[in-house]
């Protein structure tokens, strides 16, 4: 039995300038430019900003999914994601850090641990791509209330 092929789709247009507006196969727009300095109008995110959001948000889908099987309650959750970049073109991300941070009380922390591990070695398409090529670390962070 042959396994089908999943296509997504994207288009990117000019909109002003280095503004750029792009959509995918889910038909959700998303605008894109560039620093003033350079000739963009500071408008939308930039497309490196894009793809450090890109792992914060499939990790972070991960995450909530694999709590809420593992019956995990927690108040808040924020990733915080910081990366590092290459000075000479193709400025290219050199590092990546995650900081997951969850808010509650009582929140088992090896849980926690093995859900996010779960997601940045299994699950999370977009981390295993960027590994290949970029240093990727992450934590957790307990906060009580």
């Amino acid at each position: 039995m042959t396994q089908e092929k999943t296509i997504i789709t994207a288009e990117v247009q000019p909109v002003n300038g280095l503004t750029l507006a792009g959509r995918s196969s889910s038909n959700h727009w998303v605008i894109m430019d560039g620093k003033k300095q350079v000739g963009g109008n500071e408008g939308g995110s930039t497309p490196m900003e894009l793809v450090l959001m890109a792992v914060g948000g499939c990790t972070g889908m991960d995450v909530v999914s694999i709590l809420k099987k593992m019956r995990v309650e927690y108040k808040d959750l924020k990733i915080s994601l910081e990366a590092d970049k290459a000075d000479e073109h193709p400025k290219v991300f050199t590092d990546i850090r995650i900081v997951y941070h969850l808010w509650g009380k009582d929140i088992p922390l090896e849980k926690v641990e093995k859900a996010v591990s779960l997601s940045m070695e299994k699950y999370c398409s977009v981390s295993a791509m960027i590994k290949e090529s970029v240093g990727l670390s992450y934590s957790v962070e307990i906060h009580e209330e």
